[in-house]
C-alpha cells in the first residue's frame, strides 16, 4: 500500500536501514541515525538504476510524488534523469565558477589580500579601489579574468587617457596588471596581459604639486588664510597646514589621540603614514593653541577635523576647496600638498636649516652612513626648534615683517 504522512512521521530507525515502498519505484529508505531519504528505483537503457530525491520532511511525501512523476515523465522520453541531475549541478557550479572568476571578482580578492598583508592606510586604498570602480570594473569587470587580452585593457585605458587622466590611466594599468598576476598565481589565468603594454601606456612626466615659495607670497597667502569664512574646523586644518607640512592625508585624518599636548607632539602612526613608519610631528606654540581653541569644538570625537559625519574626518578635497574660496588656483599656485615644497625650499634657503633635518621632519627616506632609510626621534631636538623657527617666521612673514635671510647652520 502506498505511504502516508502519519506512517512516516510514526517509523523509527532500526539496526539496520529499512526500505518502505510507496508506488511506482518510489520509496523511503530509513537509516539506522534516522535519516528518511526518498529514492526512486527505474531502469533504463537495460540498467536498474537509483535516483535521489531528497529527504523527509524537508521533502514531503507529495513533494517526493511530483519529483518521481517527473522522473518518470524524462525517462518516457528517453533521458536518464540522473545524468540530467548532474547535468543541472554541472551547470550551476560552472556558472558560480564564472562568476568567481570574473576580473572583477579577482580584483577584489587581490584587493582585499593587498590592503591586509601590506597595511596599505585607509586613504590609499580608497584610492586604488574607487579608481577600480570607476574606470575598470564597468568595462573589464564582467570579463573572464582568463579571456582578457592586451587589447581590452588598452582600451580600458585609452578610455581614461582620452578624458585627460593619464596618470590615472598608468596607474589604472597597473592595478590591472597586480590584480592579473595574482590570478596567474592562483591558477585562473594563464598570463599577464599588461606585460605586452611597456611603453605603450606611458607613465606622464611627473609634475610637482603647486606650491608657493616666495616669502613675500607666503605672507600674502597666510593673510589671506586668516581671513577665511568657514567652519572653524576648516578653518584651524587651514591655519595648521603649513605649521605642520604634513601629507594631506595626515593632515585631515588626525586624530584627538595622537596629539600629546604635555610633550608638545603629534605621533602619527604607522598604518596612517605613506612609508608605515611612525612620524612624529613637533608641534609649535601657534601649533598648539591651533589644537587648543578647536580642542572645545571636536575634541570628544575620535577625529580632530571631523566631516559632515562626525563620525570620519573631512574630506581630502577640503583643503583644496577652501583655497580656491580664497581665489588661489590649486592647479597653478598652492595645493594642501604645496606646503610642503613651501617649508622645505623656504626652511633651507631663509632659514639656513641643514636639509637632513627638513628631510626627517618631511619623513622622506634620507639613508645614512649605516644605510637606515628613516628614524622618527633622528634630529628631534633640531627638528623640535626647527618648526618653532618656522612658526615664528610665518608669523613675521604674516605680518608684513621684513625678513633677512640668516646665515646656513644647523636649526
Amino acid at each position: 500500500m502506498p505511504l502516508t504522512d502519519r506512517q512516516i512521521k510514526t517509523i523509527k530507525p532500526e539496526s539496520k536501514q529499512r526500505k518502505y515502498a510507496d508506488e511506482k519505484g518510489l520509496f523511503l529508505l530509513v537509516t539506522p541515525s534516522g535519516g528518511k531519504l526518498w529514492r526512486l528505483k527505474y531502469r533504463i537503457g537495460g540498467k536498474e538504476k537509483l535516483l535521489s530525491l531528497g529527504a523527509y520532511p524537508d521533502v514531503s511525501l507529495k513533494a517526493a510524488r511530483d519529483r518521481r512523476d517527473e522522473a518518470r515523465k524524462q525517462i518516457a522520453e528517453g533521458t536518464d534523469p540522473s545524468a540530467a541531475k548532474q547535468a543541472r549541478k554541472a551547470a550551476v557550479k560552472a556558472e558560480r565558477v564564472a562568476q568567481v572568476e570574473t576580473f572583477e571578482a579577482t580584483a577584489r580578492e587581490w584587493f582585499e589580500r593587498e590592503r591586509a598583508a601590506l597595511s596599505w592606510a585607509p586613504g590609499h586604498a580608497d584610492k586604488i579601489i574607487q579608481r577600480l570602480e570607476k574606470d575598470v570594473f564597468p568595462w573589464l569587470g564582467k570579463m573572464p579574468v582568463a579571456e582578457i587580452k592586451p587589447m581590452d585593457v588598452l582600451t580600458c585605458c585609452q578610455r581614461i587617457v582620452d578624458r585627460g587622466a593619464a596618470d590615472t590611466a598608468y596607474r589604472a594599468k597597473q592595478n590591472i596588471g597586480q590584480a592579473m598576476r595574482y590570478a596567474v598565481a592562483t591558477g585562473r589565468a594563464e598570463r599577464d596581459p599588461t606585460a605586452d603594454l611597456r611603453g605603450v601606456v606611458k607613465k606622464p612626466k611627473a609634475e610637482h604639486f603647486a606650491a608657493i615659495t616666495s616669502p613675500a607670497e607666503v605672507g600674502v597667502l597666510l593673510r589671506t588664510m586668516d581671513a577665511f569664512k568657514g567652519t572653524l574646523v576648516v578653518q584651524s586644518a587651514l591655519r595648521l597646514a603649513p605649521l605642520v607640512f604634513v601629507r594631506p592625508g595626515e593632515l585631515r585624518g588626525a586624530q584627538w589621540a595622537e596629539i600629546d599636548f604635555e610633550r608638545e607632539e603629534w605621533r602619527i602612526p604607522a598604518e596612517r603614514m605613506k612609508r608605515r613608519r611612525e612620524h612624529i610631528v613637533p608641534l609649535s606654540q601657534q601649533a598648539l593653541a591651533i589644537l587648543k581653541d578647536l580642542h572645545p569644538l571636536t575634541g570628544h570625537r575620535q577625529h580632530v577635523f571631523v566631516g559632515r559625519d562626525p563620525k570620519k574626518p573631512m574630506s581630502e578635497a577640503t583643503i583644496n576647496a577652501a583655497l580656491r574660496r580664497l581665489g588661489y588656483d590649486t592647479r597653478t599656485e598652492i595645493t594642501g600638498h604645496g606646503f610642503r615644497a613651501m617649508a622645505r625650499t623656504i626652511l633651507h634657503e631663509e632659514l639656513g636649516i641643514d636639509r637632513d633635518v627638513i628631510e626627517h621632519q618631511l619623513a622622506h627616506r634620507v639613508p645614512d652612513a649605516l644605510g637606515e632609510a628613516y628614524n622618527r626621534t633622528k634630529f628631534l631636538k633640531d627638528r623640535k626648534a626647527m618648526m618653532q623657527k618656522w612658526a615664528d617666521y610665518l608669523d613675521r612673514l604674516k605680518v608684513g615683517a621684513d625678513v633677512i635671510a640668516l646665515p646656513t647652520s644647523a636649526a
